[in-house]
């Protein structure tokens, strides 16, 4: 009989949410045919089966979240005599991340340590806004804080202010009625239906609403040129499918000057940490990929090191592995920058949400034929609106366009091969 276990699919990863069963109790299944689906903070994948036989037993039912080395399923290995369970590894440690002291929280007494080990999620959380973690009871696994627990006090500690504000005061008119919203209807009345957010759907929601409660978004929108780089793929957009088994398309050369301008602006590829910014001597561009039910920013390391070859292939690898849940963990972790690319839908331009713990990230809308006023003439060129939206904490409007004006020079001066 062996015994499988939730995986600990990063270092700081604790916990994971069982999404899927892939096989039922009494079915047969082979070594490394995948089990069952999981989703983490940091990653949704396939969990293969450690070994060959019948599953026997189902522990933990799809949708619930169960920590590191639970045992979910047993199985009856063929030919086993069902005696010798393999044992759970010891859970691992989770590296944290070494937050700065300053000289007063040096000074202060210390507080009662948390319950269980902490996600750098949670200690950053407790930064920024200011909580003594002692005071949050924790719900996740052997009691550990989790980031719905910080989210939960911080909504308890709002209420009384909250309650202070609908306080009327002690003004002269009377204040007007509330406008009360209607009751919805009874079900079986309507042609409606419900249904839980899914597991993807609640992360995508909580790392939203962290982003913009976090980072004062400002977005900034450039018209972009693309008439030379589109010459330069129509003539090696046939090799490319014949050689490689891929298309050729307008992201790895948007990616490539991006790379270039972060290189002359280091401060788009930085990030905020309390008081400190963090420069990152490395580039690792964040490639948003949107999946059936959600979204996901697998991560290509060292983007500065690859041409537009190695660009392509890379988010073609990614972008493929990632719709077939087969990314790993550190794959979507680290990014220093993000790129979204609404385009391939047909949309012109938007305002995407910064990827924390990043301070900016750039939208690409979709390449059209536009007609433009060239030395007061009329031509059709190949017209792009890339937008950035950037932490106005640390990023200013100025250097926000220096940026982009960056971006835009090397794109429409475009002159390097491809191949």
């Amino acid at each position: 009989m062996t015994d499988v276990v939730m995986p600990q699919m990063g270092e700081s990863i604790v916990e994971g949410t069982l999404t899927k069963w892939l096989k039922k109790a009494g079915e047969r299944i082979e070594r490394d045919e995948p089990l069952f689906e999981i989703s983490t903070d940091k990653v949704d994948t396939e969990i293969p089966s450690p070994a060959a036989g019948t599953v026997s037993e189902i522990l933990v039912e799809e949708g619930k979240t169960v920590g590191i080395n639970t045992v979910v399923a047993r199985i009856e290995e063929a030919g086993g005599d069902g005696a010798k369970p393999a044992a759970a590894a010891p859970p691992a440690e989770p590296v944290e991340e070494a937050a700065p002291v300053s000289e007063a929280s040096a000074a202060a007494p210390a507080a009662a340590e948390p319950t269980g080990p902490l996600s750098p999620l949670v200690r950053k959380m407790a930064r920024e806004n200011n909580i003594d973690l002692a005071r949050v009871k924790g719900t996740g696994a052997g009691g550990r804080i989790t980031k719905q627990d910080v989210e939960a006090y911080l909504a308890q500690q709002a209420t009384p202010l909250a309650a202070a504000a609908a306080m009327p005061a002690p003004a002269q008119a009377a204040p007007a009625p509330p406008v009360a919203m209607p009751p919805l209807p009874p079900a079986g009345q309507a042609k409606t239906h419900i249904e839980p957010l899914s597991t993807m759907r609640l992360k995508i929601a909580e790392h939203m609403l962290l982003s913009k409660r976090t980072s004062p978004h400002v977005t900034t929108v450039h018209r972009v040129d693309m008439t030379a780089v589109a010459k330069m793929r129509e003539r090696n957009k046939t090799v490319f499918q014949n050689n490689y088994g891929f298309s050729l398309t307008y992201l790895p050369f948007i990616t490539r000057a991006a790379v270039v301008a972060l290189r002359q602006y280091p401060l788009l590829n930085a990030s905020l940490d309390g008081n400190n910014i963090i420069y990152h001597n490395e580039i690792h561009i964040g490639i948003a990929v949107a999946l059936e039910n959600g979204l996901i920013v697998p991560v290509i390391r060292n983007a500065d090191e690859k041409n537009v070859l190695g660009l392509q292939r890379a988010i073609v690898d990614l972008a493929s592995r990632a719709r077939s849940r087969q990314l790993k963990p550190e794959e979507v972790q680290g990014g220093t920058f993000s790129l979204t690319n609404f385009g391939s839908f047909g949309s012109l331009m938007g305002t995407p949400i910064i990827n924390q713990p990043q301070v900016a990230i750039m939208g690409v809308g979709t390449v059209d034929k536009t007609p433009v006023v060239i030395e007061d003439a009329i031509a059709i060129r190949s017209i792009c609106h890339l937008s950035l939206s950037f932490d106005h904490r640390l990023v200013d409007g100025a250097l926000a366009d220096q940026f982009m004006s960056k971006v835009k020079q090397v794109l429409e001066s475009w002159t390097e091969e491809v191949l």
